[in-house]
């Protein structure tokens, strides 16, 4: 079977399944309007990462055990977990940066624990492994019907055209961000931690909401 229509197919699935809102994507895009394009892109990369992880768990065989209810239901909690975790520290740096605008002082900001460029990676590996949705995705595919039938180098040829086309996207997200934040204001960073952390907790019960 020739490569090249497993290569376009696998693009433009990365792209198209990318681009929709999700926490990937709201962190990426407050990170590229208070952080930049690197400590942004960087979460991106790191989704793409743990995708890709997942695309090679299936192809070898690993559907079996990703289709148990039990491992389903383990992946789900800790994804909550995170969101919780994330929605927590926007919060806590959306109400510092009030606190300080109010007082009109000079106080330094708090430690930007989770916005550094290494930090991101690591946080979008987590959030790509401890998604659910994800998994379902690289089930269907993937699964172990179209690995029997494509054979592993397809399927993971397939797979490496998913993340390319992932990552392509994220590149423009984030390139389209920080053209766009240079009118940013400290106004407007405690504005995206604020909003970036409702959108955790909405993804947050919209994960229990499907799973149960």
């Amino acid at each position: 079977m020739s490569l090249a229509p497993l290569i376009v197919q696998g693009l433009l699935l990365g792209w198209s399944v990318a681009w929709p809102p999700g926490p990937i994507n709201s962190e990426m895009i407050r990170r590229g309007l208070s952080r930049g394009f690197w400590p942004a892109y960087a979460v991106g990369l790191g989704a793409c990462s743990g995708d890709f992880l997942w695309a090679l768990a299936v192809a070898l065989g690993a559907g079996v055990l990703a289709g148990v209810r039990s491992v389903q239901l383990a992946l789900a909690a800790i994804s909550f977990v995170l969101l919780l975790v994330l929605a927590t520290t926007f919060t806590r740096n959306a109400l510092h940066g009030w606190r300080v605008l109010k007082s009109g002082n000079t106080m330094e900001p708090l430690p930007p624990r989770l916005d550094s460029s290494r930090a991101g990676y690591l946080l979008g590996i987590g959030m790509a492994l401890s998604s659910p949705w994800n998994m379902a995705f690289w089930l269907a595919v993937i699964g172990q019907s179209a690995g029997a039938s494509l054979g592993l180098a397809p399927s993971l040829v397939l797979a490496t055209s998913v993340v390319i086309g992932a990552a392509a996207w994220g590149f423009a997200l984030c390139t389209a961000v920080r053209l766009g934040a240079r009118f940013a204001s400290p106004a407007w960073e405690i504005a995206t931690n604020a909003l970036t952390a409702l959108l955790m907790l909405y993804f947050a019960v919209a994960l229990v909401r499907r799973v149960f």
